[in-house]
């Protein structure tokens, strides 16, 4: 059993922690200071530098699958960066980053666009959807389910991209025959050699929709 002794030796006054910690941050400034000049100007350019950061960041403000997000980013982050680095958001994938590969692809307002080469703050006050916002929960869309019953995918890395243009693509018309749907799915590459059986899942959820 422990004593009264033992319970005051066990408490911690919380001005006591405070004031440790501003202890501990004088005496880091005090070396600082007292450090030689390469040194010392070295740490006060890291420090220069994280303020320089931050003041170098704006704020954005857009809504991903539904959800709304007020962030600070670097105006030089891509869309791409933002879902996958910030947000969390790790289905668009990024293959080339070049816009070649067509691996990124969501909607920005309902239109297909390649994240990797869009700015994060040109898409200020927009709805994004990535691939993770066609489902709802457990129910797939149809698109994701003709996928999977014609099997147009293999090593699945730029499934997210094809789907999220085969979807934009249903919603543009431009399904009107297999050529038409190739040509307008071009800018989306398959390593695996998968085209054949995309363009017959894209042709079955148009079918549907007919």
């Amino acid at each position: 059993m422990s004593n009264k002794h033992d319970d005051l030796q066990d408490y911690k006054n919380p001005r006591d922690e405070s004031r440790r910690d501003f202890l501990k941050q004088s005496s880091l400034l005090s070396a600082i200071a007292l450090t030689p000049g390469a040194i010392r100007r070295a740490a006060e350019n890291k420090w220069d530098e994280k303020i320089a950061d931050e003041m170098g960041k704006v704020p954005l403000s857009l809504e991903v699958n539904g959800i709304s997000y007020n962030v600070k980013i670097d105006p030089r982050v891509t869309l791409l960066d933002l879902l996958r680095e910030q947000l969390h958001l790790t289905g668009s994938k990024k293959g080339c980053d070049r816009g070649q590969c067509g691996a990124c692809t969501v909607h920005a307002d309902g239109v297909r666009i390649n994240s990797c080469l869009s700015l994060a703050v040109t898409n200020d006050g927009k709805k994004i959807t990535t691939i993770e916002g066609l489902s709802r929960g457990d129910e797939l869309h149809p698109m994701q389910e003709a996928f999977i019953k014609h099997d147009g995918f293999q090593c699945g890395y730029c499934t997210s991209g094809q789907i999220m243009s085969a979807v934009a693509l249903v919603k543009e018309g431009r399904t009107q025959s297999a050529e038409q749907i190739s040509e307008f799915m071009s800018g989306n590459i398959c390593r695996c050699g998968a085209y054949s059986n995309i363009v017959k899942a894209i042709q079955e959820v148009k079918n549907q929709q007919s």
